[in-house]
């Protein structure tokens, strides 16, 4: 049987663009207070360039896998697990495949630094999560739960909302700490005082 091609709507892409010159052009937005960039719009796979510095101290619970290009300078992973945390490194020219649902809050203290995350775009019903733990026991202090349409647009409605509750809405209900909210260097060395093993790597 001779071979058929595939019926694909092949004018749905775009042409194949120059990764470089892309950069180029966003540069501007790879750096805070914006870091992160889409590549594509309106594809299954959500292909995104985030740059450094960041100050996270909240962790996602991705309901699919990500994966992670780290291809210009140094970051890592903050895993949250079972009370505990651990540091996931991810040097220059490091690829990572981060399974669905392991809760990871990504660090990236290096101006300048780049790095490719891929992942699914989300059907409807398929829930994204974003956690805060208290650096003092590892207890979860908030999970805030939402149907992600937009990286770009959505995380930094959810990071207001935890970031402008009141003290007593950010107290760990297991040993009674506040988390610091936006004092991302304070909850960090707390989080190397009681967890020494998520120290960053100089």
């Amino acid at each position: 049987m001779p071979y058929q091609p595939a019926d694909v709507a092949y004018d749905h892409y775009s042409k194949p663009l120059n990764f470089q010159q892309w950069l180029d052009a966003h540069s501007a937005r790879l750096q805070p207070p914006v870091g992160n960039q889409q590549i594509w719009k309106n594809a299954d796979l959500v292909c995104t360039v985030v740059g450094g510095p960041n100050e996270r101290t909240d962790f996602h619970d991705d309901p699919y896998e990500e994966y992670f290009h780290q291809f210009k300078g140094n970051a890592s992973l903050l895993i949250a697990d079972r009370g505990k945390f651990e540091r996931v490194h991810l040097r220059e020219g490091d690829i990572f495949l981060l399974p669905a649902h392991v809760r990871h809050s990504p660090q990236r203290p290096e101006p300048g630094s780049l790095c490719t995350v891929v992942e699914r775009n989300r059907p409807v019903g398929s829930i994204d999560a974003f956690e805060w733990y208290c650096a003092a026991c590892g207890g979860l202090v908030v999970r805030s739960e939402l149907q992600l349409t937009s990286i770009v647009e959505d995380l930094p409605r959810t990071y207001t909302a935890f970031y402008d509750s009141a003290p007593a809405e950010r107290t760990c209900a297991h040993c009674g700490e506040v988390h610091p909210g936006r004092d991302w260097r304070s909850w960090h060395a707390r989080c190397a005082e009681h967890f020494p093993n998520t120290a960053a790597a100089a």
